[in-house]
């Protein structure tokens, strides 16, 4: 039986790259690239067939900074496959990334330069914004949007007699200091990314625990230092043209490295391969290159305890119910004015 395996964020970066690693190692899967860019979507189909005459490969439409598209797209799942054997939810953005040019220069000089590319700490900060359903824009990219689409689609994941996994793209820069629970959308705050990515390894948590049971499981990884499209949009371009050759000789002294998204699509690929109840729910599975360019998988403790996992999830609960309370209104309102423009567009005859 063929596996059913849906990506999000699939038309670039990471996303990419793993699905052409992923019909490399199973040429026969029903692979589902999930994106909100149908143009760029199908440009990555299309490619992806070059390469594998054979695949079958769909596209999907989704926006995971839209409920609303989250929800047709559930619907749309639904009405395709029977069951999803992966879910990888690999979206993701950190919007209008501002560097603190003396920080960097000064990280840039010292022993701390590893630590500094490898996990922008100190070094970034972002603008948010509010999205169309009054959310931060990349606490509903990077966690909501991924949270509703995993509730809508428990029917599929949870399926009886059947085991599915659910993987979180995470980050290096996810990091507690940067979360609170009570401001979990992070309005208040200049790092809007890194709080969305710790939030999703604490999430992680929770499903384990929640849905284990019900044959659901989840995972986390971190790419590693990557050059995609999010990451050149943090220095000018002729800034990374300085900066590369330095990134490849210093990845003879870290692993952390990756730099394409082939390499960053390392761990991703690596648990298409395990067997879910050998994996640490505690563990985040880090993409890994060593200085001669060998890929690696290892897992590392992530800094999250049972109780924070417990009341974010309380909290997600509370805050899809608001949401999905709100599109209900919408949808009775633009039924309303719908059945109002019909009535107002009839001849009455006297």
């Amino acid at each position: 039986m063929e596996k059913v395996v849906i990506v999000t964020g699939a038309n670039s970066g990471i996303g990419r790259a793993l699905c052409e690693r992923l019909l490399m190692e199973d040429s026969g899967l029903r692979l589902c690239l999930a994106c909100r860019n149908m143009q760029r979507a199908e440009a990555a189909r299309s490619a992806l067939l070059t390469s594998h005459s054979l695949a079958n490969v769909d596209l999907l439409q989704l926006d995971v900074d839209s409920a609303q598209s989250v929800l047709c797209a559930a619907l749309e799942i639904k009405a395709r496959y029977n069951r999803i054997d992966f879910l990888y939810l690999n979206a993701g953005i950190m919007p209008n990334p501002q560097v603190n040019v003396k920080a960097f220069f000064k990280g840039l000089f010292s022993r701390n330069v590893v630590h500094m590319f490898a996990t922008a700490e100190g070094l970034l900060t972002q603008q948010d914004l509010l999205n169309s359903d009054g959310l931060q824009e990349v606490f509903a990219t990077n966690l909501f949007g991924h949270f509703l689409l995993i509730r809508e689609l428990e029917p599929l994941l949870c399926a009886t007699g059947h085991t599915s996994r659910v993987v979180w793209t995470s980050s290096s820069n996810a990091r507690r200091s940067a979360f609170s629970m009570d401001n979990i959308q992070h309005r208040n705050g200049s790092e809007p990314y890194s709080s969305s990515k710790y939030a999703s390894d604490l999430l992680s948590l929770a499903l384990n625990r929640h849905k284990n049971s019900q044959g659901l499981f989840s995972s986390v990884i971190c790419p590693g230092l990557v050059m995609t499209n999010l990451t050149y949009g943090i220095l000018p371009s002729f800034m990374w043209s300085l900066i590369m050759p330095i990134m490849y000789l210093i990845r003879f002294f870290t692993n952390t490295f990756t730099l394409t998204p082939y390499n960053g699509a390392e761990a991703l690929h690596w648990l298409f391969l395990q067997k879910p109840e050998c994996l640490d729910p505690r563990a985040k599975y880090h993409s890994l290159t060593s200085g001669l360019g060998t890929n690696y998988t290892q897992p590392r403790q992530m800094d999250i305890d049972d109780e924070m996992s417990e009341v974010l999830f309380s909290k997600l609960l509370e805050l899809e119910e608001e949401v999905r309370c709100k599109q209900r209104e919408e949808r009775r309102e633009n039924a309303g004015r719908e059945a109002g423009s019909q009535c107002g567009g009839k001849t009455t005859y006297f």
